[in-house]
C-alpha cells in the first residue's frame, strides 16, 4: 500500500467517527430536552396538587363559603352570569401574587344559587395561557 491510500483511509475513518459522534450528540441533546420538559411538567403538577389541596381543604373548612376561602388564600371574588368564582394567582415560583405577575391561577367556581346541606365547587389549577393542569369537584357540608 502506498502512502497516499493510507492517508485517504485514515481520513475516511476519522470522518466516520466524527459523523457517529455528531449523531450521538444530537440524540443526547434531544433526550436532555425531553427530560427538561418532563421535569418542568412534573414540577408544575406537584405544585398544582399542593395548591389545589390547600384550596379544597380551605373551602371545606369554611363550609363552602367562597368569599371566606378567597380571603384566607389571598385571592379575589368575581361574579359572572350565574357563576360565583374565587381566584388566587401565583407567580412562576408558585408564590401568591397579583394578577399582573401571575403565571398560574387557582379557580374555584360554583353556581350562585345552590341550596341544601351540601355545597360543591369546581376547582381547577391552570396556566395563564388557559391550559388546565388539574381539575376536580369539591363538596363541602354547610
Amino acid at each position: 500500500m502506498n502512502k497516499r491510500s493510507r492517508s485517504t483511509l485514515f481520513l475516511m475513518e476519522q470522518l466516520i467517527v466524527v459523523a457517529v459522534f455528531a449523531i450521538s450528540a444530537a440524540a443526547c441533546v434531544r433526550i436532555l430536552a425531553a427530560a427538561y420538559i418532563t421535569a418542568t411538567d412534573s414540577r408544575d403538577m406537584r405544585n398544582a396538587i399542593h395548591v389545589a389541596e390547600s384550596g379544597a381543604e380551605c373551602y371545606k373548612a369554611v363550609a363552602g363559603d367562597l368569599e371566606k376561602t378567597a380571603r384566607i388564600m389571598g385571592g379575589s371574588i368575581s361574579d359572572d352570569n350565574s357563576n360565583h368564582q374565587a381566584t388566587v394567582y401565583y407567580d412562576k415560583s408558585w408564590q401568591p401574587s397579583a394578577e399582573s405577575n401571575a403565571a398560574y391561577a387557582l379557580r374555584l367556581v360554583s353556581a350562585a344559587d345552590e341550596n341544601g346541606p351540601l355545597s360543591s365547587t369546581d376547582l381547577s389549577v391552570e396556566k395563564q395561557n388557559g391550559e388546565i393542569i388539574l381539575s376536580f369537584t369539591v363538596i363541602a357540608r354547610r
